[in-house]
């Protein structure tokens, strides 16, 4: 996630620049072929050229504002799990039946809930980043391999991070060997935490009332997962993201044609600043497609992402805290400009 106010000259180059690439050669080309040829049937009337960008700019802002709903319900989907792992918290913490002590074996499973609780977090962060087919870091050919670099940037900045994830044991090696061979590993987790809050109320820890409210706090963790794993492995739909990319490539083809010939009304020499004006609309209509591309995807890891990893180490904190352990992690700092 982007968390500068505005992005840097640098930072919109390294997003679309490259797309200068071929914007520039051709914006050229049909100028150049009008002035030393002179040939009238190069340039067509600004009218239908008019309608054509006027068609795909609605067409492009309209898939735009559904590829930022898909983004802004992974939002609220990490914003429902970060509520519910503090509802989870306080109540694994605070919950008594009759008792009015702990016993040990209360007090290891209440802590076990929550370091697999930790733990669960993490795994559905890697579960949700693994590469789709239709993302961007899945592609073939340039564009493919540059965003699979853009993203291993990202990932080797957070590399500190990444490590400390790594290196703190919230599950035990057995409980890690019990989750091979499961392709959902983060859905099991939840499955050993209802055995776990089933286990404080064999032992009288908790009362029926009780497990049930924490029950209804774990099934709420299966009911965002798998709204995150809907917009994962649901597609923005293809023919209309495609569809968008074709129209705004016929404008940008026809852009040229269009514009020499106004430009050619105001004398000969004029006809060569149509190449800065093309490129200049030509590039914003790119942009545009760009940024809905980009945002159809909120979990392939790169820069419009929800910042999973920053989400799951706040969690983190609280929940240690709320235990009242000491070993408490830093927050995740933006790098660059980005939250991962």
């Amino acid at each position: 996630m982007i968390v500068k106010k505005n992005l840097s000259l640098k930072a919109i180059f390294r997003f679309a620049g490259q797309h200068l690439i071929w914007l520039l050669p051709w914006m050229l080309v049909v100028p150049a072929l009008y002035y030393f040829t002179h040939w009238k049937f190069l340039t067509i009337p600004l009218l239908p050229l008019s309608l054509v960008g006027t068609a795909v700019a609605f067409y492009v802002g309209f898939k735009n504002n559904q590829s930022y709903d898909r983004v802004w319900e992974a939002r609220k989907i990490w914003g429902a799990i970060v509520n519910d792992s503090r509802k989870l918290a306080t109540l694994i913490k605070n919950y008594r039946a009759e008792k009015i002590s702990v016993s040990a074996e209360g007090a290891r499973t209440r802590k076990e809930v929550v370091h697999r609780h930790i733990a669960y977090l993490y795994q559905l962060r890697e579960q949700l980043l693994r590469p789709t087919q239709w993302e961007h870091v899945s592609l073939s050919g340039i564009f493919g391999s540059y965003n699979q670099r853009r993203r291993d940037r990202f990932f080797n900045n957070f590399k500190q991070e990444l490590d400390e994830v790594a290196e703190r044991p919230y599950l035990s090696e057995e409980e890690l060997q019990s989750l091979n061979g499961f392709n959902n590993r983060a859905a099991q987790l939840l499955d050993k935490q209802t055995q776990s809050v089933q286990a404080l109320y064999d032992i009288k820890e908790i009362n029926w009332m009780q497990q049930s409210d924490l029950q209804s706090v774990l099934n709420s963790f299966y009911n965002e997962q798998g709204k995150a794993e809907r917009i994962k492995n649901f597609p923005f739909p293809r023919k209309y993201a495609s569809f968008s990319f074709v129209f705004v490539c016929i404008f940008v083809f026809l852009l040229p044609f269009g514009m020499v010939g106004e430009f050619a009304k105001l004398g000969d020499g004029m006809i060569w600043l149509s190449v800065p004006v093309s490129v200049i609309i030509g590039f914003v209509y790119v942009v545009m497609e760009l940024i809905g591309d980009y945002s159809e995807n909120p979990f392939e890891g790169l820069h419009n992402d929800i910042p999973m990893l920053a989400i799951c180490r706040t969690i983190e904190i609280d929940m240690l805290q709320m235990m009242g352990e000491k070993d408490i992690p830093r927050p995740v700092q933006p790098k660059e400009g980005i939250l991962l």
